[in-house]
């Protein structure tokens, strides 16, 4: 049996899946470890006390947990990859997956040192810089590093019955985005490179797709509808919504050649920022059998809140 969890991190995305036999956990894999807070500093308001909004590192714990097959990084905004510290001190990982690894010995970015930088500049080097601390502050839990080139989909057989093909976009973005991090580490502060690849971030998210007993299950990222447009795109079981189902998250076009039955939106209630997008969501629920929620979200007349940790599906 595979069992996905879309767990309420509230801000970001963080998605434990695994593979069951007879009650025994036989593969166990996290795509993105959410924020590194459960209400962000941009997001005012008070958190409902109802909330059930958990860490993705208190989750793997509650899970009985201690030890992942695979962790997978899609790209380093602090909602995806704030919580990398969290998880790596609940568990250890066999296999890490990035289509960027910090190089050794690296020191702290300081993105908030007097250097001058506007301030998309600054958060850049502080989503890497948390990124990057996480990893060198728990030396050890991580057997083998695997940078994806981005240069073609990667296929990889994860258990006897369970593969994924890592979905790259454009693959001219990867070679500069290393550029772009490893002159960070190296003590280069490029206004410009810096602040053009805020606009990168989204579109060199990797996506994944899984494949098992006949389903297939797709995870967006946060990948923008404009690249999904460019791909050959076939039918799928169950879709992440890419981009927390925002407005450019995705269209029409997308959605009928997915054809998704389950539909997930990894999201924050009570964004201000319109995610979820009230179209996107009318879109959604034209197309899906269920749309779920990984926060109460409410909207009045599309969705009623539901409180849960995570959204559980199980597959046969």
């Amino acid at each position: 049996m595979l069992v996905l969890d879309f767990i309420n991190v509230g801000n970001g995305d963080s998605i434990l899946v695994q593979e069951l036999e007879g009650g025994a956990r036989r593969f166990a894999m996290l795509v993105d470890c959410g924020h590194d807070n459960l209400v962000r500093d941009d997001h005012p308001g008070e958190l409902d006390p109802r909330s059930q909004r958990i860490y993705a590192g208190d989750f793997l714990k509650k899970q009985g947990i201690d030890r992942l097959d695979v962790l997978l990084a899609t790209h380093f905004h602090r909602d995806h990859i704030g919580g990398l510290g969290r998880v790596l001190e609940a568990v250890t990982v066999d296999r890490f997956i990035s289509a960027y690894i910090p190089p050794e010995g690296h020191g702290p970015l300081d993105p908030d040192g007097d250097n001058g930088l506007p301030g998309a500049a600054r958060n850049l080097l502080r989503c890497l810089d948390i990124y990057a601390s996480a990893l060198r502050d728990h030396p050890g839990r991580v057997g083998e590093f695997m940078e994806i080139p981005g240069d073609k989909v990667e296929t990889l057989p994860l258990t006897e019955n369970l593969t994924m093909e890592i979905l790259p976009g454009e693959p001219s973005l990867y070679p500069r985005q290393k550029a772009v991090y490893d002159a960070a580490f190296r003590g280069e502060r490029n206004r410009y490179d810096l602040m053009r690849w805020t606009k990168a971030m989204n579109i060199s998210s990797l996506r994944q797709r899984l494949y098992y007993h006949g389903k297939e299950i797709v995870l967006g990222g946060d990948m923008y509808c404009a690249v999904w447009d460019n791909d050959t795109l076939t039918p799928c079981d169950i879709l992440k919504v890419p981009h927390h189902a925002s407005l450019s998250s995705c269209n029409r076009k997308a959605i009928s050649r997915l054809a998704p039955k389950t539909m997930v939106v990894s999201v924050a209630a009570g964004r201000p920022d319109e995610r979820p997008h009230p179209y996107i969501v009318s879109l959604l629920k034209e197309y899906a059998e269920e749309l779920h929620f990984t926060d109460a979200v409410e909207i009045p007349g599309l969705v009623e809140p539901v409180f849960h940790e995570s959204v559980h599906i199980e597959i046969e």
